[in-house]
């Protein structure tokens, strides 16, 4: 396979990057209204539920490229003229701290005191994975490729050297995240306990992954991605631990999706 894979369609030729993002978009999107319409605890109007999504949009994508810039902040000294490359580079963990914590400020602004975020793990685990394809494809013109390996499953992404596919890793994380969850949707818990299960365990993994990816720089041995995903991660576990000394939902008042 030659990377990066470009897709044509009625003769237009179309990076698998802007493709596959395209498609996290608009199928993750279509998962959360589909679980929506099951959504039976904490409901939320959907006008309320809009904002809340603008929120998280935007959140995202501030804290995508914050961290962005804190990954490779030499890249961007070098560059600092060319306001255009200040534009490019994001990485999910910023996208999901920052998604997260603009959905908490719009929340405060629109008075919703309950958590809202069980209904947008299988949207973001579903969204994450089709995304990753498309950083697969892009072979060297992503920056989520790892480093070099001499296992028999290592990619040859255009640089005539063996790497570990970290995308198709975080790829079959998302897929065994997903099903090692779903019994748990029957089950008694807390409101709020599955995304913040969700987001100890992917900040988690990240923390894990970064080591077998290249590190231009870092911050005492730590890329910032790492540190964000260590500081989350231990975050979500408190938050998790706190939940757990509550008492669960009625299980017939849990969202099934």
């Amino acid at each position: 396979m030659e990377f990066p894979y470009f897709f044509h369609f009625f003769g237009i030729r179309i990076h698998p990057h802007l493709l596959f993002e395209l498609l996290a978009y608009s199928i993750g999107f279509q998962v959360y209204v589909r679980l929506r319409k099951r959504q039976t605890a904490a409901f939320v109007p959907l006008e309320q539920s809009m904002w809340i999504l603008v929120g998280c949009i935007f959140g995202a994508l501030f804290g995508s490229k914050i961290l962005s810039w804190l990954e490779t902040p030499h890249l961007y000294w070098e560059h600092r003229t060319q306001w255009i490359f200040w534009l490019q580079g994001k990485t999910i963990v910023g996208g999901f701290i920052g998604g997260w914590l603009g959905v908490e400020f719009v929340k405060k602004l629109i008075g919703v005191t309950h958590s809202t975020g069980d209904n947008y793990v299988y949207p973001l685990l579903v969204g994450a994975s089709i995304g990753r394809i498309g950083c697969f494809l892009s072979g060297m013109d992503d920056d989520t490729f790892g480093i070099q390996t001499s296992l028999p499953w290592g990619v040859n992404f255009g640089d005539n050297m063996l790497r570990h596919p970290t995308q198709l890793y975080e790829i079959a994380f998302f897929v065994l995240l997903g099903l090692c969850l779903w019994p748990t949707l029957k089950q008694a818990k807390p409101n709020g306990w599955l995304f913040r299960v969700f987001m100890a365990a992917y900040f988690g993994f990240r923390f894990l992954v970064e080591f077998i990816k290249p590190r231009p720089f870092t911050y005492a041995g730590l890329s910032a991605i790492q540190i964000a995903s260590l500081l989350a991660a231990l975050y979500c576990v408190w938050a998790v631990r706190q939940l757990g000394s509550s008492q669960p939902v009625p299980e017939e008042s849990l969202s099934h999706g």
